[in-house]
């Protein structure tokens, strides 16, 4: 036989080959994409966890929470010699 028909094939078989290929390549896309929603949830996670440690920083000082400053009802500062 020569190289060209060994490169023939049957049009059947190979319907059959691609469809295999097709079936795990599915799969695989669909782990993959598992992933990357699995990836996006810690991202997340993490960027709230980045947020609340940030907001003390640059949040209430003198003891007031969030939404003691926000509110205004925080400690009174005059009690404590501060004005």
């Amino acid at each position: 036989m020569s190289r060209s028909t060994d490169r023939q094939t049957d049009p059947a078989a190979a319907t059959a080959s691609l469809a295999a290929e097709a079936a795990l390549l599915e799969g695989r896309l669909s782990l993959l994409r598992e992933s990357i929603d699995s990836v996006d949830a810690r991202i997340d996670a993490v960027s709230e966890t980045l947020r609340r440690l940030q907001r003390p920083a640059t949040g209430p000082t003198d003891g007031e929470t969030p939404e003691e400053q926000e509110s205004g009802t925080g400690p009174d500062r005059s009690k404590r010699g501060r004005g």
